[in-house]
């Protein structure tokens, strides 16, 4: 999709894009190998260089270019040429505000997790070096959450961003990540844990602190696990829908 997308160029909006795929330039190839393209004019050659720097870069993987030049919004194109690159996270903490404490950081690369607990193997250097790793970043609501959150302790990297609380409304789906999955038909193994919100993460975590049971921590990081688990699978889905209602014109 990176390869089919335009608005990173001056002065082109999604229905200017969308203008040029409907005169059959549908791709940067298209757009260098055409003398003319409609709406275009005497633009064309600053365009070309513009579309040329994008193809060097994207030859060298560099997703913080893209992050740049890509609006916001349009930052779940690059989902697919960076899946294998790809951090999906999820945060727990101890109550819904602003003030309150990180107590779980959960990330996912595709095939195997990490969990940081507060109070046990939470350092947020090492998870600020950790993230430095990845060339995107996959969250839910994170824009607003999770990631100014992390923000306020260490530095988050400046790669593209798939918000797919966001990305999901765009082609229909609204509420909570538990209601999004069970629309789609992704399924949690524990029922209980499918059942939980983030309110009750933050109960889990009080509940822990004072007992000492690690029961509920226990239970807290399994439920933390499976959202950043299945974020992968949703983040596949939404990109494909996003992609064909892109596309289809």
């Amino acid at each position: 999709m990176i390869r089919n997308s335009f608005v990173f160029l001056d002065r082109i909006g999604l229905a200017r894009e969308r203008a040029i795929w409907q005169s059959n330039v549908n791709d940067w190839d298209c757009f260098l190998g055409a003398s003319r393209v409609k709406g275009i004019g005497k633009c064309k050659p600053f365009y070309d260089r513009q579309i040329l720097r994008a193809k060097r870069h994207l030859n060298e993987d560099d997703s913080f270019f893209f992050s740049g030049i890509f609006p916001v919004s349009e930052h779940w194109r690059l989902y697919e040429r960076f899946r294998d690159d790809v951090v999906f996270i999820d945060i727990e903490t101890s109550g819904l505000s602003v003030n309150d404490t990180v107590t779980v950081v959960g990330l996912y690369d595709g095939s195997d997790t990490k969990t940081m607990v507060r109070g046990i193997n939470l350092d947020f250097k090492r998870l600020g070096e950790e993230l430095s790793r990845y060339r995107m970043i996959v969250t839910f609501n994170g824009s607003s959450f999770d990631i100014p959150f992390i923000r306020r302790f260490t530095g988050v990297p400046g790669v593209p961003h798939f918000d797919l609380r966001f990305g999901c409304r765009r082609i229909g789906l609204s509420g909570g990540l538990k209601a999004i999955e069970r629309e789609v038909g992704i399924k949690r193994k524990n029922e209980f844990v499918a059942g939980m919100n983030g309110g009750d993460a933050a109960e889990l975590w009080r509940l822990y602190k004072a007992t000492g049971d690690r029961y509920y921590l226990d239970l807290l990081v399994e439920y933390n696990e499976e959202d950043v688990i299945n974020l992968r699978q949703l983040a596949d889905f939404a990109y494909s829908k996003l992609k064909e209602r892109a596309l289809n014109f």
